[in-house]
Formats: C-alpha cells, sequence, structure tokens
C-alpha cells in the first residue's frame, strides 16, 4: 500500500537525519528515479517504435546486445553527465569505466550498473529490470583506473535496482534498511510503498533456471532433489518460480521469502553472474531485508574483485534457504 510520501521528500527526511550529510546521495538517487521514468516510457512504447530486436552487436561478455539493452545504456550515461557528482559508469554494455568528460575533479562516486537486465524477456512482454550499485572513489584520483574501483560489496554505499513490470517499482538500500517506491505514471513521481522490509528467515519458493540441471555439480543437483522432496515438518516441497529478469526473481524472494540460485557449471566454474552490478547490490539489500547472499561457499559481499566484469556462482535469499543451500554445495 503506497502513501502520500515521494521519493524526493523521503530522501530529505533520510538526509535530515544524518548532521554532516551533503545532498549528494539525495541528488544520485533522485538521477536514477529519473533514469527508471525515462526507460518505464520507452519500454511502454517499445513496440510503437524501433527499439525491438537485436543491435547486430556483442557485449563485453559475449552476449547479444538488443536495442533496449543500447537504450537503456546510453540513457544512464545522457542523466549521469549532466550529474556533477557521479563522475565514472561502469557498465554491463562497456568494456572500460566511462569517466563522464569533466567530472574529474569534482565527482566523488561511482556508479556501478546493469542497464537492462532479462533482456531475454523483451521480445515476449515479461518483467526487466535495471540493478545499480554505488561507490564513493577515493580522492585524488581519476576514476578510469580499474584497481581503484575493485571494491568488495561491502563498501558499497548503496544498492538497489528498478523494477518494470505491471508497475514500476524502486528497491534501495543505503545500509539503514530497504525502501520501496512505486511509480505514478501520472503524477511522474516514486511513491513509497515501505521501509525497513523484512524478509522471511525461510520460504517455500525456489527461482533456478532448471533446464541447466545436467550442467550442475552433483551437490547442486542434490540440493534441487532436496526441494522437491515431500516432507511437510520441513515445508517441501518448494514451489518453483522463474521469469529470467534476475531483478524480478530475487524481488519476490524478498517479499515471499525462499531462494534464488544460479550455480556455477563445470564448464563455468566461475558463475555467470556479474559481482559488481548484479550479485553485490542484490546481496545489499537481502542482507538488509535480513537475508543472505553466497556464492555458496562464500558470502559474497566479502568477495575482493579482481576486475570489474567479474562473474560468480549465486545463491541468495532467506537466511535458513541460503544456510541450507550451503550445507549442500559445501558436501
Amino acid at each position: 500500500m503506497t502513501d502520500s510520501i515521494t521519493l524526493p521528500t523521503h530522501l530529505i527526511r533520510e538526509q535530515a537525519l544524518y548532521p554532516g550529510a551533503t545532498g549528494e546521495f539525495s541528488r544520485i538517487m533522485i538521477h536514477i528515479a529519473l533514469v527508471g521514468k525515462m526507460l518505464a516510457r520507452d519500454l511502454s512504447h517499445s513496440g510503437l517504435i524501433d527499439i525491438l530486436g537485436s543491435a547486430g552487436t556483442t557485449n563485453v561478455q559475449g552476449e547479444e546486445v538488443q536495442k533496449l539493452d543500447q537504450r537503456a545504456n546510453e540513457t544512464f550515461v545522457q542523466v549521469f553527465e549532466s550529474n556533477q557528482i557521479v563522475g565514472t559508469l561502469v557498465s554491463e554494455e562497456m568494456e572500460k569505466p566511462l569517466v563522464l568528460p569533466g567530472h574529474q575533479n569534482s565527482s566523488r562516486y561511482a556508479l556501478f550498473f546493469d542497464p537492462l537486465d532479462g533482456s531475454s524477456n523483451i521480445d515476449v512482454n515479461a518483467p526487466l529490470g535495471s540493478i545499480f550499485s554505488i561507490y564513493r572513489l577515493p580522492s585524488q584520483v581519476t576514476g578510469d583506473s580499474g584497481q581503484e574501483l575493485l571494491k568488495p560489496g561491502s563498501e558499497q554505499i548503496a544498492g538497489g535496482y528498478l523494477l518494470y513490470g505491471p508497475s514500476t517499482l524502486l528497491v534501495y538500500t543505503c545500509g539503514t534498511g530497504v525502501h520501496q517506491f512505486i511509480l505514478d505514471p501520472e503524477i511522474g513521481e516514486f511513491l513509497s510503498m515501505g521501509h525497513h522490509l523484512r524478509m522471511p528467515v525461510k520460504g517455500k519458493i525456489y527461482s533456478v533456471n532448471e533446464g541447466n540441471y545436467n550442467k550442475w555439480s552433483p551437490n547442486v543437483q542434490r540440493y534441487m532433489t532436496y526441494l522437491h522432496e515431500n516432507d511437510s515438518e520441513t515445508g517441501r516441497p518448494y514451489t518453483s518460480r522463474y521469469t529470467g529478469c534476475l531483478a524480478a526473481d530475487v524481488h519476490r524472494i524478498l517479499l515471499k521469502g525462499g531462494i534464488y540460485l544460479y550455480p556455477d557449471e563445470p564448464k563455468r566454474p566461475e558463475g555467470k553472474l556479474r559481482l559488481m552490478y548484479e550479485a553485490a547490490p542484490l546481496t545489499f539489500v537481502m542482507e538488509q531485508a535480513g537475508g543472505l547472499g553466497s556464492t555458496g561457499k562464500e558470502r559474497i559481499n566479502s568477495i575482493q574483485p579482481t576486475f570489474l566484469h567479474q562473474r560468480v556462482p549465486l545463491f541468495i535469499g532467506s537466511r535458513e534457504d541460503v544456510e541450507q543451500a550451503e550445507h549442500f554445495i559445501r558436501g
């Protein structure tokens, strides 16, 4: 249920709780919200304008770029070109960090983002998302060095996602709880849906691409068998829910409880999902709501990245469910 508190009003109130606050974080969030409004508009017209289908290129990951991927990335860049606080952008769609012209000496933050999560859903009108993470830059740096940008998720100052479905949602945390907003398109504002969200410590839902079953390790396969078994005392079998959009699937787990997993595979031991702009920000949100994010063997936000587009396996969701999965994975 919404109330009349808009995102700007919420940010002003939060800022007032910190006497030393400069308003920089609030301005970054307002810009992220603007990106969400612009992309929600584009998506609502995607079948009417020429932004569906392949762009005919591949990104740094070797994945086919959709026209909407390209449009979403350009929107992030265009919006933050006018922001004198964020000077460095790191995107799934760009091989190298983008240092915005003229921002080197005035900008204190780096924004990591997956501009359009769930690209395979574009042509079938299924949920899509944008995932973001904000880091503070060290002083006296240019922001274009990979080394100075390689920080563990524990050093994020904020993380969250935009979710484009029947409604457009904005969910974020800056380490003081999880806040959720819904876009009212008639007034063009995000309105509060709740603060300090808490998720169930255990759920009855799992989210995974089961088409990859034969690629998983025996330990992961045993865990899936465990979830399928009948045992009323432990709430099994679990219910399967999977959309192919990471933000949408994780959002369901945040609200309902359970576990999302994208395990590693023998031919892809590093996993598939990106650490710094997918796994880390989503883990930040989950942990602030009482959940966990893990590779199956270690906490996601304790990992020290070695390169910007690093991949990891991901097990994320309710605390007891993730701990149970870790038990199976470790053998």
